[in-house]
């Protein structure tokens, strides 16, 4: 079995995250850079499958800058056997819509069993991809699990509802994110990290994938504006002479939050 697995560098969530207010990008020269840990545990969940089920083989896939060998290495360094780098100076800024025709025509390529993917990345959080993957793919989806089971010929999981937990089942090929309700990634150790530099990095442009980023082959996302997040003002202060509770009525009413 080959497992797929999606990983994304983004700017580090302990750290201050500001937008460029030219390109509408998160500024990554701003701070340090790390894999997402939703993605980490994403690859954790293909090499659990993988320490139980010999022959299976994991593949890291990043589309990211090409300075981004590093967090790449990272996921070579934690157990995928290999890894496939897209990267091309014209998706820089790449919508949802972009970002999944890539991803997928570098599926296509590969010819996986099985994708795995986070449920919502901690940059953009747009939570969409696994399902446009799989549209693009034509392969069933089973989204935001909390818990899966991989076999040769499907997986089984269960994703959180509000009454409680749901039942989900899909054969192969598939896609399917999982929510942090699963096990953390394992740490890569010494041993790991050296032999992350000989593992095979295959780097990809849109050429590479007969993606095209021209906006006249295919209609994309226009960002007509940026500004950063106006201060807080400072709140309304409610003195109580007897009246507050009407005061405080008729704040809420006129804000419309009754």
């Amino acid at each position: 079995m080959k497992i797929f697995v999606l990983v994304k560098e983004v700017p580090d969530t302990y750290g201050d995250r500001k937008l460029n207010l030219e390109t509408g990008l998160a500024d990554r020269g701003a701070g340090d850079v790390v894999l997402d840990e939703i993605t980490e545990r994403a690859l954790e969940v293909a090499l659990s499958h993988a320490d139980k089920n010999e022959g299976t083989e994991v593949v890291a896939v990043a589309m990211a800058p090409g300075g981004s060998t590093a967090s790449v290495r990272r996921a070579l360094a934690i157990g995928a056997g290999s890894a496939v780098h897209i990267a091309d100076e014209h998706l820089a800024g790449a919508d949802l819509g972009l970002t999944a025709e890539t991803l997928a025509a570098a599926i296509r390529r590969g010819e996986p069993d099985l994708v795995i993917t986070g449920n919502l990345s901690t940059d953009g959080s747009g939570g969409v991809m696994a399902a446009m993957l799989a549209e693009h793919l034509g392969w069933a989806q089973a989204t935001a699990l909390t818990s899966v089971e991989i076999s040769s010929d499907g997986i089984t999981g269960t994703r959180g509802a509000d009454a409680g937990a749901q039942p989900i089942s899909a054969s192969l090929p598939a896609v399917i994110s999982i929510t942090e309700a699963l096990p953390d990634a394992r740490f890569p150790n010494f041993k790991g990290i050296m032999a992350a530099k000989k593992k095979p990095l295959e780097v990809l442009t849109l050429d590479d994938l007969g993606v095209s980023a021209d906006p006249a082959a295919a209609p994309r996302t226009i960002m007509t504006s940026v500004a950063e997040k106006p201060p807080r003002a400072a709140g309304v202060k409610i003195i109580d002479e007897g009246d507050a509770a009407a005061k405080l009525v008729e704040y809420l009413v006129q804000n419309r939050l009754v």
